[in-house]
């Protein structure tokens, strides 16, 4: 497994140890310069060296910033591989306060794709090719580019076009230009973007396709999701990379495909308009750079994204304490750290 943060009681650190002490193999990829935490991945590392783990620390000059764990079990006559990929970190006390998403699977195109990742991680294999798996530094970059540009082939072309990201920032400057080209083209665009922006939403000529919002609330929202509708046949990406310059070149994530499709449909079809349709926690970005709560309608109904998932995937909805606390007025227009 990578692991980028976790806490100093780990109970899934803990597991892998005693793995090993049941003459379990185990490696562990750990990254020393994960910011605040370092302290804590030392000690980790150490701990599980004694314990007869596998500690390697990456690639030189690349910081290791993917969720990915794959576990390999002999079953019956064959082996068979279970693959976790991630939005967000081993880390059991953030886990309670992160909105993220993973995925569980055995699919072999995913779980041989991973091994390979290993193998390049672990210094078994000095290159790997990816078909499913966009990957930091290697491909995700000019995979997202060409996946822009083939939403406005689509428009071009009197198909079903359009974009969304969720992403922690968008800074990229390449990124950006591409999504401006779309805009252009007459893409619709909409961008989920919690901290820095840099795009220009809105702008005559440049962007007016294209609508950013942010959501703040009690839980942070951490989730990377990557949606391309691609002529009707939509693509659905989650994973670890924000759209920076560091997490396109200098970081290794991993970004993953749904291919089931009733996981895809509920992307489609719950979670992406239940972010989109927030009218509560959400801010618009506007083309002078402030953001401001969307006015209340009277005769729209309150919606609030966290409050519909933890009533929809929690099992004993009914005991979770309410969370939407009374409407106060909020000033406006509200400074964007977005600007």
């Amino acid at each position: 497994m990578t692991l980028y943060r976790t806490s100093g009681d780990s109970p899934l650190l803990n597991a892998l140890i005693t793995a090993a002490h049941n003459e379990k193999q185990v490696t562990i990829l750990v990254e020393l310069k994960a910011r605040f935490d370092e302290a804590n991945n030392i000690a980790w590392a150490r701990k599980m060296e004694e314990a007869g783990i596998h500690v390697v620390y990456g690639l030189v000059g690349l910081k290791t910033h993917c969720k990915v764990l794959l576990i390999v079990r002999r079953e019956e006559s064959h082996l068979q591989s279970y693959l976790h990929l991630g939005t967000g970190n081993y880390h059991p006390r953030t886990a309670r306060f992160y909105t993220d998403f993973s995925l569980l699977t055995c699919r072999p195109a995913l779980t041989s794709e991973v091994a390979s990742l290993f193998n390049v991680l672990t210094g078994m294999s000095e290159t790997a090719h990816f078909d499913e798996l966009l990957v930091a530094p290697f491909n995700f970059a000019p995979r997202l580019l060409e996946l822009i540009h083939r939403e406005s082939a689509h428009h071009r072309a009197g198909r079903p076009s359009g974009i969304f990201i969720k992403a922690n920032a968008l800074v990229d400057q390449e990124i950006i230009q591409s999504l401006y080209a779309s805009s252009q083209e007459g893409v619709p665009i909409q961008l989920l973007i919690r901290g820095i922006c840099c795009l220009r939403p809105g702008v005559p000529g440049l962007s007016e396709n294209i609508h950013v919002r942010s959501i703040v609330d009690r839980f942070l929202e951490h989730s990377r999701i990557y949606v391309f509708t691609n002529g009707g046949d939509p693509l659905v990406f989650l994973g670890s990379a924000d759209l920076m310059p560091r997490n396109l070149h200098r970081r290794v994530e991993v970004v993953f495909p749904i291919l089931d499709a009733e996981l895809r449909r509920q992307f489609l079809q719950i979670i992406v308009p239940a972010y989109s349709s927030d009218n509560r926690k959400a801010r618009i970005l506007g083309p002078n750079g402030i953001s401001t709560r969307p006015a209340p309608s009277p005769n729209t109904p309150a919606r609030r994204v966290q409050d519909d998932f933890l009533l929809r995937y929690t099992p004993n909805a009914s005991d979770i304490p309410q969370i939407t606390p009374s409407l106060r007025p909020v000033p406006s227009p509200v400074r964007s750290l977005n600007a």
